[in-house]
């Protein structure tokens, strides 16, 4: 068994077991903390107080060394646990950089190769074109050039505990954004069949190879991959939203079925090593090589470019699970993170050996300003006022889209009735790619249930003729429209469902919206 790696605080080797009797011998504001950092505690919870985040931890890397990791505020909101640097929070889409690795792992054991097709290893795969099909190759996957997007709104809910068998094949019937290569589209559910990749390759799942061949040889030992392996009372940041102008806690939603896009959770102090095995000497860390040189500088390496401002803007690409850009001249591997309640930014700067990731447990932009903070001072620039530009394009922001959201509103048809009794739309409805709905009528409303499961329940109000707006048992889930169709035979034949594949501003609600999905479930024969 690889021995459990020791931390270091301001160049001291500190083994994990000593690490919590240390935090609570020296004062925090001094524990290991790096000159650039002071002052930087008063400007988090000034942050957190303004945008009303309950809880925040940070951890930076710097030359090889663990100089902060520390929590602010509270796992929920009222209750006065305190967050610390071994809160579990969830860092949704930073998790795409270790389904990358993970693959480089096989990559250097010459089980697959980054431009392996995808059939080489899955002989089932198909996508809606075949050519694409036995083209689409592991690299395609990893830096979202095939060319399908995102598959239903507020964060990555699709057949949510449906086995990744039934979304591997269902992904064929997904209808692709633009041409295949011919730009980016970023896809969580490419990244899921990376997974399903690593599955075949290795016979472990994606599950268990993460925690076999990164979390175990880097010391993770709380770290998991799935919301289900949280413990009753254990140290894990609750996830929180704002809904309708306050922040609530609201459930931890389960992303097991695309797990290797975006449902690992971890704590900062665990999450080190991590950052350290891609600065210094890449791939290594304490003497102990996770992937090889090659490796790492392939996951850095631009693959695919991501569409800019143009001449004024900051050219950005994308690696393998990892962003690539700049600050300040010096190049940076980023990656941020959102799903229901969990919100990180993790910012290496390899020129530098600096790393920096913030977790919260409510959506916000407070995340970037803060790593930028810590960027800038070990750059030696004078603080900017990050904080503040990103509060100010917030506020104008939610200004705009709640205009947006008003005018929707505004159209409403008053004193219109269905074209029907409620009972004419109860059944059941299919779509080749979304499966299966059942619309019921229960206490007089219509509700609409997705994929036999009861996690995914709309209660239908009506809004105008046959439109109705639904709310999901999940607050967090917030509401959808859909509405109905008649053909030619006067009959109900079909559920139109308006899916929000990412809102304008989820603070507001989940339209007004630019990025969305009309899918069409026809009803089936006999009900």
């Amino acid at each position: 068994m690889t021995p459990r790696l020791p931390f270091e605080l301001s160049g001291r080797i500190i083994f994990p077991a000593l690490l919590l009797l240390l935090l609570a011998a020296f004062p925090q504001e001094s524990a290991g903390q790096d000159a650039p950092l002071q002052g930087l505690d008063d400007y988090i919870e000034a942050g957190m107080e303004e945008w009303g985040i309950p809880g925040l931890a940070v951890a930076v890397v710097h030359r090889d060394s663990v100089v902060l990791a520390r929590g602010y505020g509270v796992l929920e909101k009222g209750d006065p646990t305190p967050v610390d640097e071994n809160t579990l929070f969830g860092i949704a889409s930073v998790s795409k950089a270790f389904t990358a690795a993970a693959m480089g792992i096989l990559v250097d054991e010459g089980l697959v190769d980054w431009d392996d097709p995808v059939t080489k290893h899955l002989p089932d795969f198909r996508l809606y074109n075949p050519y694409v099909s036995q083209t689409v190759t592991i690299r395609d996957l990893l830096t979202h050039r095939v060319g399908v997007g995102r598959m239903t709104g507020n964060r990555i809910q699709w057949l949510p505990h449906r086995d990744r068998t039934e979304l591997l094949y269902r992904i064929r019937y997904l209808e692709p954004e633009q041409s295949f290569r011919n730009g980016y589209v970023y896809s969580n559910v490419m990244y899921m069949v990376a997974g399903e990749v690593i599955r075949a390759v290795s016979g472990q799942s994606w599950d268990d190879f993460i925690a076999d061949r990164i979390f175990q040889p880097l010391g993770m030992e709380r770290s998991n991959t799935s919301v289900t392996q949280i413990a009753e009372g254990e140290n894990a940041a609750w996830p929180h939203q704002e809904i309708r102008g306050e922040v609530v806690t609201i459930p931890r939603r389960n992303f097991d079925n695309v797990g290797a896009s975006a449902s690992i959770n971890t704590s900062v102090a665990e999450i080190t090593n991590w950052m350290r095995v891609h600065l210094g000497t890449p791939g290594e860390v304490e003497g102990m090589r996770l992937f090889s040189e090659e490796v790492a500088r392939e996951m850095h390496r631009a693959q695919n470019r991501i569409p800019d401002a143009g001449i004024t803007g900051n050219l950005a690409s994308y690696g393998l699970g990892w962003r690539l850009s700049h600050h300040e001249g010096r190049r940076t591997s980023q990656h941020g993170g959102a799903t229901d309640g969990m919100n990180t930014n993790m910012t290496l700067m390899p020129e530098e050996e600096l790393g920096v990731i913030v977790v919260t447990n409510v959506f916000n932009s407070f995340t970037g300003a803060i790593a930028n903070r810590v960027l800038d001072r070990y750059l030696g620039i004078e603080d900017r006022d990050w904080d503040q530009r990103a509060r100010q394009n917030y506020l104008a922001q939610y200004e705009r889209v709640q205009a947006g959201r008003d005018s929707i509103h505004a159209a409403r048809h008053e004193g219109t009735t269905p074209s029907g009794p409620l009972s004419d739309y109860t059944g059941a409805y299919y779509d080749s790619l979304y499966a299966d709905v059942q619309v019921e009528l229960v206490d007089d409303q219509l509700q609409v249930t997705f994929w036999e499961d009861d996690t995914q329940v709309l209660t239908l109000d009506h809004w105008h003729f046959d439109t109705f707006r639904g709310e999901w048992r999940n607050p967090a889930q917030r509401e959808k429209f859909v509405w109905f169709s008649r053909g030619q035979n006067g009959e109900v034949d079909a559920l139109h469902v308006h899916w929000t594949l990412r809102p304008i501003l989820l603070q507001v609600g989940l339209y007004p919206a630019n990025y969305v999905r009309v899918v069409t479930f026809q009803r089936q024969d006999g009900s």
